[in-house]
């Protein structure tokens, strides 16, 4: 999930092209008297001071002071639904915990590599599976850590960071260094395709399992995915913060959120209310972003760090509604089709 080279783009503010903007009243959000809104406040205060437009720096100085929670949203923002063509999506993602080793051994075989020098940003290099099939970075010292189980090596790249258990004792913390510049694609998607699995049984609990149970077919079904994730160490990460998000600040469980910039301001507060079997309505702040987080009705909920927060992660897809909390003036202007 971790994507700083985005945040230029993302501080930058949405462009809003082809979407339709409807500005709510706060009664209109379902849950809202019910939220714990200091909550939410102290994780906007993380990363609002990153926002340098003159209408967030403003309210991120008023935030700085404690105000009631509740009341200073009221009072500041105006709740804006922003939506495009694709039907609202909800997913989780979560920081994995894995074992490894600083060197390598037969248990110990699998690296995660640093970004290659010659990659540079916007043009494609070779795909996964032409890296895999030709050893392209093998021998180079680009090793950060050697992993045991190759599957937890793939869906790390997916969730973009994460930490690793060393065999020696202790550990090291990794997160999103770069890729190789092309896009992902779904191995889920792949696996209904190939007519094995029905669209409501896939999850990344199965995909693991199954990968693991056919490790010749799985390696090739995990190559169908071009993309290609490498990593870096963050160890000045302390071990009871969350893993830096796009706006390299730690992201926090339950409370962090992971959307398109293109629609939503990273660093902004925004309700959810996410449907399904495990309904949530919660103010969030859009803090990270993802490849695979497209639309103005897109978001990645962030459950935490290990097997638990990768066990809820996994079970939800889910529709519901996305609405951003927009500084008045700017909720205005969006309406009025004069922002800029």
């Amino acid at each position: 999930m971790i994507r700083a080279a985005l945040l230029s783009l993302c501080l930058a503010g949405p462009v809003m092209a082809q979407s339709n903007i409807t500005l709510l009243e706060f009664d209109q959000l379902d849950g809202w008297n019910d939220d714990d809104h200091d909550q939410a406040l102290d994780v906007f205060l993380n990363t609002c001071r990153d926002l340098d437009d003159p209408d967030w720096t403003s309210l991120c100085q008023v935030a700085g002071r404690q105000p009631d929670a509740k009341a200073f949203f009221e009072l500041f923002f105006r709740p804006v639904l922003i939506e495009d063509d694709k039907d609202a999506l909800f997913t989780g993602y979560f920081e994995p915990e894995l074992r490894g080793s600083l060197t390598r051994d037969e248990t110990f075989r699998f690296p995660l590599y640093r970004l290659p020098p010659e990659i540079k940003r916007g043009t494609p290099w070779l795909t996964r599976r032409e890296m895999e099939e030709t050893d392209a970075l093998a021998g180079r010292g680009l090793e950060i850590v050697w992993i045991d189980d190759p599957v937890d090596v793939f869906f790390l790249q997916v969730q973009g960071s994460g930490r690793v258990n060393l065999n020696t004792g202790g550990g090291i913390r990794v997160g999103y260094g770069g890729a190789n510049g092309h896009s992902y694609s779904s191995v889920g998607a792949e696996l209904i395709a190939r007519g094995i699995y029905e669209p409501h049984q896939v999850s990344a609990q199965v995909i693991q399992n199954w990968v693991k149970r056919n490790p010749e077919d799985g390696a090739d079904l995990l190559r169908t995915n071009d993309s290609y994730v490498f990593f870096r160490e963050v160890n000045e990460v302390p071990a009871d913060k969350g893993p830096l998000g796009a706006m390299n600040r730690s992201i926090t469980t339950d409370r962090s959120v992971a959307v398109d910039p293109a629609f939503v301001t990273l660093g902004g507060p925004v309700w959810l209310e996410k449907d399904g079997r495990t309904p949530i309505r919660r103010l969030m702040i859009a803090q990270d972003t993802g490849s695979a987080i497209k639309g103005a009705q897109r978001a990645d909920i962030f459950f935490g760090t290990g097997d638990e927060a990768g066990r809820l992660a996994g079970q939800i897809k889910d529709g519901g509604r996305l609405v951003q909390l927009v500084p008045i003036q700017r909720a205005y202007a969006m309406a009025t089709g004069d922002d800029e």
